[in-house]
């Protein structure tokens, strides 16, 4: 039996992706036709291909406002389209906090970033605001990723005021997330340690949602007014 290929499994390109970014698009390629598990993969995924494939500031900043604004139009958009005024009180409340305080934060990296800022992105959420259940489900798995990707970032912030920054967002979405969880009856803490997340890996998520488009789509609502 053949030994299995990063080529075999991968049927959607999202590892190729992953992979790219950390070693970039070339040695992905290459790397495709290398066994799973084999020296030659997991040394590349463990060395980047040059010092360039180490983060900047100013990337993980801009990926970190775009993240922002993603969660501060999906909030707005569901309030905009009357979903949070059916829910029940305590649901509401939860739900226009964690609106406020997104935008709040897109405001902040806005700041922090001044010229260097990029223009908000478009997105089109489909149906995953247009009902409470729908919009409950995706807010939870959102806020999870929102921390496990601030916990990912942060160390490889070189700015140490800036670090001290990012800490204290990662704390009010950590608080987010166990807010969300308890909304749904969940554990809010169903781990001692949680898992951090490389800013690729958070990517190639995003991607595969398709929130992130390149223009806005026509649908039954008009576009959300929030751009962030």
């Amino acid at each position: 039996m053949s030994a299995l290929t990063l080529d075999t499994v991968d049927r959607d390109g999202a590892l190729t992706e992953a992979v790219a970014e950390l070693c970039g698009t070339t040695r992905a390629q290459f790397l495709r036709g290398a066994a799973l598990g084999g020296a030659v993969l997991l040394g590349a995924l463990a060395t980047p291909a040059s010092a360039a494939a180490e983060l900047t500031d100013l990337q993980i900043l801009r990926f970190g406002l775009r993240f922002e604004q993603l969660q501060a139009t999906f909030y707005t958009q569901t309030e905009e389209l009357g979903v949070i005024g059916k829910m029940r009180p305590d649901k509401q409340v939860w739900a226009k906090t964690l609106g406020a305080h997104e935008r709040a934060h897109v405001k902040i990296l806005k700041s922090v970033l001044g010229p260097k800022a990029e223009p908000a992105p478009a997105f089109d959420f489909g149906d995953a605001n247009e009902t409470d259940a729908n919009f409950t489900k995706t807010a939870v798995a959102m806020e999870d990723l929102t921390v496990a990707l601030l916990g990912g970032v942060t160390p490889k912030i070189h700015d140490r005021g800036l670090t001290a920054a990012l800490f204290g967002l990662l704390t009010v979405e950590a608080r987010h997330a166990a807010w969300a969880r308890s909304i749904i009856r969940a554990n809010p803490a169903p781990k001692s340690l949680d898992d951090a997340m490389p800013l690729p890996a958070v990517e190639v998520a995003l991607k595969r949602t398709h929130f992130i488009v390149s223009r806005p789509k026509m649908s039954a609502h008009e576009a959300p007014k929030y751009t962030g």
